[in-house]
C-alpha cells in the first residue's frame, strides 16, 4: 500500500474514476489467465506488474483521501473471464456501496455480450468500460476512418453502445498517444481511431482513457469540439506520459468540465497527480477530481 499523501492541492472528496480490481485468486495466482488472453498476458505478464483486490484499494483509497472510487477488472477477449471478474466487482460495490462503483467490462465482438451487460447495469452498473480495442478486435473496425466519414461499426459494439446510450450511462475505452515511448499495453486505438468513434456514436458519453491520445488538443477546431461534444478524458497513467502542465493544456483546449481524474491504480497511487492537479485554480481542480465524474457516471 502506498504511504498516506498530503492533497491539499488535488482538493477533497476526491473521486477516483479509474481504478483496476481482481478477484483474490486471480490476484494470488495468475498463470492461467495469462494462457487464456493475449492482451492480458502483454500487461500482466510480469510478476512486478500489481493487481489488487477490493480491499487493498479501500486501504489505498483511506491512505491517498479518495472518497469514491469507479472499479473495474479488465477486458478480456472470452466473455466468459468478463463475467467472472464483473461477478467480483459486483461484489466489491456491495460490499463497500459508499465508497465503490463498479463498471462491466464484456467483449463486444463475442456473442452474450448485451447480456452481460444488462445484467451488470441491471444489478446497479455505472457504465461499461475499460475496453481493450486492441485485445478485444475493435481496433482494426476504426482504422483509417479519421472521423472523415462515419464508420460502419459492427454489430457488436453497435449495440453495446445503443445499451448504454438508452440507459445514459457511459462506456470508457483505452486509448493511446500516437508518438512517444514504448510501454507494455500501447496499442493502436490512438487519436483518430478516438474520433472515428466519437463519429459514430454521437449521442453515447464516452470517456477516453489516458487522455484519448491528445485528441484534447483538436477540440479547438470548432467542427472536431462538435463531434466531441460527449467525449471527456481521463488521466489515468498521465505522470508516466506528460508534464505536468498538460492538465493546463488539456482544461484551455477541453474546458473544464472535460477532463476526469482517473489514477489507473494499482498502476499508480493518487499522491503520483498531486504535482499537475495543484496547478489548476480551485473551481476547476473541485470538477476535474470530482465533480465532473459524478455527472458522467451519475454517482
Amino acid at each position: 500500500m502506498p504511504d498516506s499523501v498530503d492533497n491539499r492541492g488535488i482538493g477533497d472528496g476526491i473521486i477516483d474514476a479509474h481504478v483496476h480490481t481482481f478477484p483474490p485468486e486471480l490476484v494470488r495466482d495468475r498463470t492461467a489467465f495469462l494462457a487464456r488472453d493475449t492482451w492480458f498476458a502483454t500487461l500482466y505478464a510480469s510478476p512486478r506488474a500489481a493487481m489488487v483486490t477490493a480491499e487493498e484499494v479501500i486501504a489505498a483509497m483511506d491512505a491517498g483521501g479518495v472518497a469514491r472510487s469507479v472499479v473495474f477488472g479488465f477486458a478480456f477477449r472470452d466473455q466468459g473471464l468478463c463475467g467472472l471478474v464483473n461477478d467480483y466487482v459486483l461484489e466489491a460495490v456491495a460490499t463497500y456501496p459508499d465508497r465503490l462503483a463498479g463498471l462491466c467490462c464484456v467483449s463486444p465482438q463475442e456473442p452474450g455480450a448485451v447480456a452481460e451487460l444488462e445484467r451488470c447495469l441491471d444489478a446497479g452498473m455505472k457504465g461499461c468500460g475499460e475496453l481493450a480495442p486492441d485485445g478485444q478486435g475493435l481496433t482494426a473496425e476504426w482504422a483509417g476512418g479519421g472521423g472523415a466519414r462515419r464508420p460502419a461499426a459492427r454489430a457488436g459494439l453497435g449495440q453495446v453502445a445503443a445499451c448504454l446510450t438508452e440507459r445514459g450511462l457511459p462506456l470508457l475505452m483505452h486509448s493511446n498517444e500516437a508518438v512517444g515511448h514504448d510501454y507494455a499495453g500501447k496499442g493502436g486505438f490512438t487519436l483518430e481511431h478516438c474520433l472515428a468513434l466519437a463519429t459514430a456514436y454521437p449521442d453515447l458519453n464516452i470517456v477516453l482513457a489516458h487522455m484519448g491520445g491528445g485528441l484534447f488538443v483538436y477540440e479547438l477546431m470548432p467542427e472536431v469540439r462538435r463531434t466531441l461534444s460527449r467525449v471527456y478524458y481521463d488521466t489515468a497513467a498521465v505522470p508516466y506520459l506528460y508534464d505536468p502542465e498538460v492538465y493546463r493544456v488539456a482544461v484551455s483546449c477541453a474546458g473544464p468540465h472535460k477532463i476526469i481524474f482517473g489514477s489507473d491504480f494499482p498502476l499508480l497511487p493518487v499522491g503520483r497527480y498531486q504535482e499537475g492537479l495543484s496547478l489548476l485554480d480551485e473551481t476547476t481542480r473541485a470538477a476535474v477530481t470530482g465533480g465532473n465524474a459524478r455527472k458522467v457516471f451519475r454517482l
